[in-house]
């Protein structure tokens, strides 16, 4: 088999293979990646990447052994973690305390590898730009900073005013990219009929619509087209 070939398969094998694992171990080694989620997360890569690359004689399935194994490890490390704290502060670390009180703890601050300017950067990250503001703040297993403000500094919500909003509700999107939501339609029990009618739309037009998005709330289709924007009312019918 000439090596192009098997490059070619080779590298396909890999990325199927990389993408399946990845999915088994879900989003958390894509959102928060701990000691061990970076330990498997290069070790896996660099086997499918060796794998990809490799003309030689070795069979191809051995590297699937291989990241198979740490697959099989990373399950077992999580599996561990969930029968006590112990393991899973071995395993996986824990959180530091990097300002306590309003006063920087230098000792976990040694210990989290970190220098003020780290800890200066992350705060104005948060929003914060005065550290003077900050009660606590946890440097997290995931290396983000947890940031809780003294009371003069947090944000104000409507309880704090004793406003009584009505409850949020989540947008449904009736059309996605000049496509239709059949789904979206069915759950507020309409058609495709209505839709046009009410957005004032057909199938020429609707290709041209970035996103519809009904308002269930406030009785509403906002339709973006392009770079415009225009709101449809729907009026309440009668029973």
């Amino acid at each position: 088999m000439p090596d192009w070939t098997k490059l070619l398969i080779f590298s396909s094998v890999a990325v199927i293979f990389l993408f399946i694992i990845s999915k088994l171990m879900g989003k958390k080694q894509i959102a928060q990646l701990e000691f061990i989620d970076y330990v498997m997360g290069i070790s896996i890569g660099s086997i499918a990447s060796e794998m990809a690359t490799d003309v030689g004689d070795k069979p191809f399935y051995y590297y699937l052994i291989g990241m198979t194994i740490f697959f099989l490890f990373d399950i077992l490390v999580s599996y561990l973690g969930r029968k006590g704290p112990a393991m899973k502060h071995f395993f996986k670390g824990r959180p530091l305390m990097i300002i306590y009180k309003g006063e920087i703890n230098f000792k976990n601050l040694k210990r989290s590898r970190l220098d003020i300017n780290d800890v200066i950067e992350m705060c104005r990250e948060k929003g914060f730009f005065d550290m003077s503001q900050i009660e606590f703040a946890i440097f997290e297993n995931s290396g983000k900073l947890s940031i809780l403000p003294k009371n003069d500094y947090k944000p104000i919500v409507a309880e704090d005013i004793g406003l009584n909003l009505p409850k949020v509700k989540l947008p449904i999107y009736l059309v996605v990219d000049g496509r239709i939501s059949f789904s979206s339609l069915n759950e507020i029990k309409k058609d495709k009929q209505w839709l046009y009618k009410k957005a004032k739309l057909d199938d020429k037009s609707i290709k041209n619509v970035l996103l519809a998005t009904f308002i269930p709330e406030d009785n509403e289709i906002i339709c973006q087209i392009k770079n415009k924007e225009k709101r449809v009312q729907i009026r309440k019918q009668k029973k």
